[in-house]
């Protein structure tokens, strides 16, 4: 029988997916839009900054030329210890919640 911390750990889980699968759904979605401004960025690729540039947009221009790897482990660690403890709530033993939770921060 599962007592309520582990139902609602399983009830994590589930909302959890949902979540994750619908984030991924709208951020991979192909439509009109998000063509568009992929090709404003690749022909707007400026050698040099410009004067006028604000923070913000040399920022940005910046974080979108980083590696495909980069922007996977940023997402991808937080994503899996937020996974992994709404798991370990599943357990039967409540001293093995939060074993599998790596530190992040060293």
């Amino acid at each position: 029988m599962m007592n309520f911390r582990q139902r609602m750990g399983w009830v994590g889980v589930a909302f959890y997916l949902l979540a994750s699968a619908a984030a991924f759904y709208y951020v991979f979605e192909i439509n009109e839009t998000y063509n568009k401004l992929a090709l404003e960025h690749i022909q707007q690729h400026p050698k040099e900054p410009q004067e006028g540039t604000t923070w913000t947009h040399s920022l940005k221009v910046r974080l979108l030329s980083l590696p495909f790897w980069l922007w996977t482990l940023i997402f991808l660690i937080p994503y899996l210890q937020m996974f992994l403890f709404l798991y370990s709530c599943t357990r039967a033993d409540p001293k093995t919640v939060g074993y599998c939770i790596i530190p992040i921060c060293l």
